[in-house]
């Protein structure tokens, strides 16, 4: 009985790790996606001067 519930208990884990790190990714790929794109809305509409749009 022990064992069984250990490996439910790791399944749990393992599935829910997966899940976390799946989301990490689309979130990474979104905000990578935005940090592009402010580089190219910051250089086309910035009247004429290049600057960051960010401010670090």
């Amino acid at each position: 009985m022990v064992p069984l519930l250990l490996v439910l208990l790791l399944v749990l884990i393992l599935f829910g790790a997966g899940f976390a790190l799946k989301l990490l990714w689309w979130i990474a790929i979104i905000i990578l996606i935005l940090w592009l794109l402010g580089f190219v809305f910051r250089g086309a509409g910035a009247g004429g001067r290049r600057g960051r749009w960010y401010r670090w």
